[in-house]
């Protein structure tokens, strides 16, 4: 019996160059492989057509996603709101295969009597409402705050559409246990990764590696405090590897020699720089969902410093250095910085990896779901 799927994407998911795109590609080839037979629907709001989706998908279906200020006024979350073309509804509605809907923010159909008769899962990729609370602390603009905060509180109250879900994916434990407790039916799956297997290298590099979405405040906090706290202390090479680093950042590294700012280099080149570090040093101010630095900086890096807010109930603690205190990543540096990363490190590493962050098996997990 063939296995088929809707997936809704809130993005087009090539290229595949941030957190939530990169679990969807990399979760439509494994399902790809795995046989299960995709029609992808997919909100397009700058990135045009990805021909290459063609390759894993049956149909691919591109929809604008809204515009407007207007949008703002509505009791539903903005981010729902903003992706609600009706033409969407009637490709679902007319082929009765499951849905898997990628994100709260794609679930505006989610009750809608149409689909009455689908089975409807939801990735969550979030706790959407803690998520956008954060983003609401860290801006400095107070519009931006105004607006974070808002949508908060839409997300909070606009969650309870869950319980018209037939199942929850869950991406981290701690996800899992907060879904299961207040809408059951929830299973954990894994973020899904470029990676088939553990690249990491024996041996040393020459200089430590934070990589992420520089156009994410979550990202530059996290930059602005090493540099600030961190780098002014002590001098080792420090790359900062990141999209859209915002003019501040550049301006502000240029002139300190021992920091190296590389921005919106190709998945390829990231890889290699993160492959030939000697440290990924990735803390985070903000414990939500899992963060797919983690992992990319486990299957390909070396030494992989963090805190714990970063690594916490993920099941990968044993595989990092974490501290929570400037002097302790500063000592951790330096202690790790002349330590070769052994054949013993990278085995430890590959039977947790290469296991439960499987994509092979995180996928049959969804399809003994559908």
């Amino acid at each position: 019996m063939d296995k088929l799927l809707h997936l809704v994407s809130f993005n087009v998911p090539l290229p595949a160059d941030y957190g939530g795109v990169i679990d969807v590609f990399y979760k439509i080839k494994a399902l790809y492989k795995a046989g299960v037979k995709i029609k992808l629907h997919c909100f397009d709001y700058g990135r045009g057509n990805a021909p290459e989706l063609e390759k894993y998908c049956e149909k691919v279906y591109y929809y604008p996603r809204g515009k407007g200020f207007f949008y703002l006024f509505s009791d539903k979350p903005f981010i729902v709101n903003t992706r609600n073309d009706k033409s969407l509804l009637k490709n679902l509605a007319d082929d009765p295969r499951p849905i898997l809907f990628e994100g709260i923010h794609t679930t505006y159909f989610l009750r809608h009597p149409a689909l009455s008769k689908h089975k409807k899962i939801v990735r969550t990729h979030n706790v959407e409402h803690d998520y956008y609370d954060y983003l609401s602390r860290s801006t400095e603009s107070n519009r931006n705050k105004y607006y974070f905060k808002q949508e908060a509180i839409k997300l909070r109250v606009y969650e309870k559409i869950l319980h018209h879900a037939d199942h929850i994916l869950c991406i981290s434990p701690a996800d899992t246990n907060y879904f299961s407790t207040k809408y059951g039916k929830s299973s954990y799956v894994p973020a899904f990764h470029p990676f088939d297997e553990v690249r990491t290298e024996k041996g040393k590099g020459e200089y430590i590696i934070f990589h992420g979405n520089l156009e994410i405040a979550e990202n530059l906090n996290v930059v602005n405090f090493l540099i600030d706290n961190i780098f002014t202390e002590i001098t080792y090479p420090f790359y900062i590897v990141g999209k859209n680093p915002p003019e501040k950042l550049i301006n502000r590294v240029q002139d300190i020699p021992h920091i190296n700012l590389f921005s919106n280099v190709s998945r390829e080149v990231m890889d290699v720089l993160i492959r030939e570090s000697q440290i990924c040093l990735i803390p985070t101010f903000q414990p939500t969902g899992m963060k797919l630095k983690l992992l990319n900086s486990l299957f390909a890096g070396r030494h992989c410093i963090c805190n714990s807010m970063m690594v916490q109930n993920t099941g990968l603690e044993s595989l990092c250095t974490i501290v929570d205190q400037q002097n302790e990543m500063i000592n951790a540096i330096e202690d790790l910085f002349e330590k070769e990363f052994t054949q013993e490190n990278i085995d430890s590493r590959k039977k947790i990896l290469e296991n439960e962050f499987s994509n092979e098996k995180n996928a049959r997990k969804i399809v003994d779901i559908i």
